[in-house]
């Protein structure tokens, strides 16, 4: 008896495909052709799972932030300590440029205003969420005089965002880790982590 190709299976390789073009090329620079190449299929099945880039695209954005929840649930769980939960969150960031990535959604933002309405709602989500869980470690960590620093949390939560996707943005040219990690270690110690 053959079996029947799984759904579930191919839409998970052309995220796959399509999560890494974007984290290298951006959104704008592919296309279902380029992803139907390297799955060897037509650019007809591709439409059959995703109808539309723009909902290849919100797919995409779900997928990555789920996976970046899920990583934000664990460090909870792995530690209590405000200063080693921020570390673990630069970790992430650090983790993706390692494999010549950069980050899915701050790629995307460079790309916002070309992008359709459901994806830019899907970014803006994905950042809130980012900045609400660090501006919670960061209020714990001052509160137990684990972490300091000025200002309101939130707004020291967007400068620790906007500083690990700058970056990531600078040291991608040259492929320079060690770039990353001079600026990671200076921004941690800004907050006494």
């Amino acid at each position: 008896m053959d079996k029947k190709p799984d759904p579930t299976h191919t839409s998970q390789q052309i995220l796959d495909i399509a999560q890494r073009l974007v984290q290298t090329r951006g959104f704008n620079a592919f296309s279902y052709a380029d992803i139907a190449a390297r799955l060897s299929m037509t650019k007809a099945s591709l439409h059959y799972h995703f109808p539309s880039k723009e909902r290849l695209g919100v797919c995409l954005i779900e997928r990555y932030a789920a996976g970046f929840g899920q990583r934000l649930n664990e460090i909870d769980a792995q530690s209590g300590d405000a200063a080693e939960r921020l570390r673990l969150y630069v970790a992430i960031y650090a983790a993706v440029l390692a494999d010549h990535r950069m980050c899915l959604c701050g790629m995307l933002a460079a790309e916002f205003k070309t992008l359709p309405p459901p994806m830019q709602a899907a970014l803006d989500t994905f950042f809130a969420d980012n900045e609400r869980w660090l501006a919670t470690v960061l209020t714990q960590g001052r509160i137990r005089g684990e972490l300091r620093f000025t200002g309101p949390p939130a707004e020291a939560a967007q400068y620790i965002i906007a500083s690990l996707e700058g970056v990531m943005m600078l040291a991608r040219p040259e492929d320079d880790m060690k770039r990353f990690d001079s600026a990671a270690l200076r921004l941690l110690s800004g907050f006494g982590a």
